[in-house]
């Protein structure tokens, strides 16, 4: 059994590590989201890629402008998507250096800081990248005749 001044090291690291995971529930969110979007956009790309052969003048030059438009939001999504994961996945190594460093009495709070902090610019990066799609996705919005 660990002593009572042990449990009450772990405890206070379980405090600690509390808001990094609630941090890792809104990244779960996030990436939720991108990849809801990102399955609309390719689902509408086949669908238009479906069309294409039986369009013809206008309607195929704004099918494959439309197209196009997907193709880059698809570029925006994959890249937020990385990003945002790979935040999360530095908020986890934020959570697991907190318990190593408790563990085996490590000074850790630099190496916390800086994961911590390269967490943030990927997300912020990602939330950038996801702000441009979604102005792409709402500048070029068209719907072709059946």
């Amino acid at each position: 059994m660990l002593p009572s001044t042990d449990i009450t090291g772990i405890a206070h690291v379980i405090q600690m590590a509390v808001a990094p995971v609630f941090l890792l529930t809104g990244v779960a969110g996030l990436l939720s989201v991108l990849v809801n979007r990102l399955g609309r956009v390719v689902d509408r790309y086949r669908t238009l890629d479906g069309r294409l052969p039986e369009l013809q003048g206008s309607a195929r030059e704004s099918a494959e402008s439309e197209m196009a438009v997907l193709g880059r939001r698809t570029w925006f999504i994959h890249r937020a998507i990385a990003l945002c994961t790979g935040g999360a996945l530095l908020i986890c190594m934020v959570i697991a250096t907190l318990f190593i460093g408790s563990l085996v009495s490590l000074e850790v709070s630099m190496i916390i800081a800086s994961l911590f902090i390269l967490a943030m610019v990927s997300l912020v990066v990602g939330l950038l990248f996801f702000l441009r799609e979604i102005q792409l996705s709402t500048g070029h919005i068209h719907v072709l005749p059946r």
